[in-house]
């Protein structure tokens, strides 16, 4: 089950990550979060969020124009 579902299509680096980092501190630990992008780097990016932040991604989902990434905050 997921808490939230973010979508940053459209937005190109940096913003889906900044955006993202501005949400942050409204999410509460253990809460599952959905994060889609379509930015050609989006995936990269939100890999090296988790790590930096120490969160774990649950599942990445791909299609031919978009990323799904579940992180548990």
């Amino acid at each position: 089950m997921v808490d939230r579902h973010i979508d940053f299509s459209g937005l190109r680096c940096p913003l889906p990550i900044l955006k993202l980092s501005s949400l942050y501190p409204q999410f509460k630990e253990g809460e599952i979060i959905e994060v889609a992008g379509d930015c050609p780097t989006f995936e990269r990016d939100i890999k090296a969020w988790c790590t930096k932040l120490g969160k774990t991604i649950l599942n990445i989902e791909k299609s031919a124009n978009k990323i799904k990434v579940r992180i548990r905050i």
